[in-house]
């Protein structure tokens, strides 16, 4: 019997490939996934028919020929390179596999080409992923879900687990409110972890930072002072509340003793980003709500004169196309 080699440990989890059973790659057949979907013990996972987590190489996936996005924002795609080098990929892609060639096992993005091309400039080797099996993306997205309920991830694979089924598999964040049993307001919260500066997540993720450590850091508008609270934090044991004191002065004090004074974020009126979230699941497109000292602005984005009149129909859903003569 080949044994079975010890999964490799990643620092930071990887959001739902934590919901996923492992491929066994000593496999010669694609038996081994098919058995990796059985209920795993540890975490009391329920089965995902058709799917399962891998580390593929970054060669071996090619792009989806019909993806319909073909250009990329320069800056953002900046951001997630430096992401990526700095804490690694949180949320896997989704390929299949294609026809072998040369003996090489190939696969096909389906989700997440961003990600993939992130992971390439980066020069990273490997990229976690999902294997898809079954071309059935609502049966895919429940049994995420449904795993989300059962498994314990810490608060970043948590946030990254949120933000995939958001943007790669159509979820609402009523559909999680809902499924796994957590106020929206909690969700928007966990959500907002994706924030952070990349040496707060490691700590998040490590478990040196506690979620509600984060929370307070998120009130904090520079990185480099998040940093530096962050390893106040850990190094005078400083609570929650105290943390949130310290965030809610905007002082703090640096290596010589001295204060240093930081610029803390705008507080935002309760529910304020619950209201965003639910505007936008509604209208199905980005919803941006302000409010000020005496009045308050609703932005709502559209992507054509089509898609304005689709908003304009959920809105105001009397029919009002002119009348025939």
């Amino acid at each position: 019997m080949t044994e079975r080699r010890p999964e490799k440990r990643r620092g930071l989890g990887r959001g739902l490939g934590s919901l996923i059973p492992t491929h066994d790659a000593d496999a010669e057949d694609g038996s081994a996934a098919r058995a990796a979907a059985a209920v795993d013990s540890n975490l009391g996972l329920a089965a995902v028919d058709g799917a399962y987590f891998a580390e593929l190489p970054v060669t071996s996936i090619g792009p989806n020929p019909r993806q319909p996005r073909q250009v990329f924002d320069e800056d953002a795609m900046a951001e997630l390179v430096h992401s990526v080098k700095e804490i690694g990929l949180l949320q896997p892609v989704v390929v299949r596999r294609t026809e072998a060639a040369g003996g090489e096992d190939r696969y096909e993005l389906i989700m997440g080409e961003r990600r993939w091309r992130a992971v390439t400039e980066a020069g990273l080797d490997t990229i976690p992923a999902i294997v898809r099996e079954t071309g059935d993306d609502v049966m895919l997205r429940d049994a995420l879900l449904e795993n989300l309920h059962r498994s314990q991830l810490n608060p970043l694979e948590e946030a990254a687990a949120y933000q995939q089924l958001l943007d790669d598999f159509g979820c609402t964040h009523e559909e999680l409110s809902t499924r796994i049993g957590r106020s929206r307001p909690q969700i928007s919260n966990t959500l907002r972890l994706l924030k952070l500066s990349p040496e707060v997540q490691r700590r998040v993720a490590a478990g040196v930072l506690s979620a509600g450590h984060a929370r307070a850091l998120l009130g904090v508008a520079d990185p480099q002072a998040q940093d530096r609270l962050a390893a106040r934090v850990v190094a005078e044991g400083i609570s929650v509340r105290g943390l949130e004191e310290i965030v809610a002065v905007g002082v703090d004090s640096s290596d010589d003793g001295e204060p240093v004074r930081f610029r803390a974020r705008k507080p935002t009126a309760p529910g304020l980003a619950d209201l965003n979230e639910r505007l936008s699941d509604r209208l199905d497109t980005r919803v941006k709500v302000t409010l000020g000292k005496a009045k308050g602005k609703i932005a709502i984005e559209f992507a054509s004169l089509a898609d304005l009149e689709r908003i304009v129909g959920i809105i105001d859903p009397r029919d009002s196309r002119p009348a025939q003569s």
